[in-house]
């Protein structure tokens, strides 16, 4: 099956990249075409294609003619879309409505990664999919407006909210605590915002498995899903957990304090309660995410 995946250095395109195929050859300098014996994966990277242009986008996809598109590119840096909303919402809202309208022309799926960041985190408990968004900042507004978008073609597509992304590569959290736990004698985490970290390889496997449901059952459940390990913790738990496994690998870390919100002012609010439920996604396509905690230890076995 031919796949284009869009989004290159993300963190849950590399591990895409990983679990997809294994690069035998690079064909042109347009893209990076790997393939196998199952797929043929198309990369396309902002190097390649800009997703602020809408007509190169339906250049790209019109010429290429996947059988299956995979948008892992957003506009993520939270902070940054505070100042910079026409260049999130281009990427974020625009981009994903011109795929689904070029992937209901071919008649192929679009899978597409949203957030948690669409809810305003009031909620006591963890989200479903039928609860009303509500974004906080441009980031979620945005993302959120790319969802509707997608939902606006209808065809056959998967919307994927996730939460609080961390891999080995790239700025994120897991990898700023491991630096700052050893450089630091005291550290202040805030505790009072509660949501599932998900590792990108967990991502990428339950994705893999989506697409092989479809291929082999035919399963066509199309829309919205969460998906998001499994569990739930607070900054301040995550970053406890990633303390305990560097001091068993026998290193010294800080001392960590938790802190609220407030006390860690930041440019884009972010949502209290970040749970999204995932009970939606194994009865329609028996696929669920590993506990938070076992994504974490996959995560630091498994270096790549």
């Amino acid at each position: 099956m031919k796949i284009l995946l869009l989004g290159q250095h993300g963190q849950v395109s590399r591990e895409l990249q990983l679990l997809l195929n294994n690069p035998l050859r690079n064909v042109g300098e347009a893209a990076a075409t790997q393939v196998v014996s199952e797929h043929e994966l198309i990369v396309l990277g902002r190097e390649q294609l800009d997703l602020a242009d809408t007509g190169r986008i339906r250049e790209a996809v019109r010429h290429l003619r996947p059988e299956l598109i995979v948008n892992a590119a957003a506009h993520t840096a939270v902070d940054a879309a505070e100042s910079e909303p026409d260049a999130a919402f281009a990427i974020n809202a625009t981009a994903p409505g011109v795929l689904a309208e070029e992937a209901a022309d071919l008649d192929v799926p679009l899978i597409h990664y949203s957030t948690d960041y669409v809810f305003d985190g009031s909620n006591p408990a963890a989200y479903h999919e039928e609860d009303t968004p509500n974004p906080l900042g441009v980031y979620g507004r945005s993302k959120l407006a790319g969802e509707q978008a997608i939902a606006a073609v209808g065809g056959k597509h998967l919307i994927l909210r996730t939460s609080w992304v961390y891999s080995l590569h790239g700025r994120n959290f897991l990898l700023t605590m491991q630096r700052l736990l050893q450089e630091r004698e005291q550290l202040s985490v805030v505790a009072d915002q509660i949501g599932a970290p998900t590792w990108a390889g967990s991502i990428a496997a339950a994705t893999q498995q989506l697409i092989e449901r479809w291929q082999t059952e035919r399963t066509e459940a199309w829309g919205l899903y969460h998906f998001t390990a499994r569990g739930e913790t607070s900054w301040f738990g995550f970053a406890e957990a990633i303390a305990a496994q560097l001091r068993a690998q026998g290193k010294s870390v800080a001392h960590l304090t938790p802190i609220t919100t407030s006390d860690y002012p930041t440019p884009a609010q972010r949502p209290l309660n970040s749970r999204l439920d995932g009970t939606r996604l194994e009865r329609d396509w028996g696929v669920r995410l590993p506990k938070w905690q076992d994504g974490l230890l996959e995560c630091l076995g498994n270096p790549r």
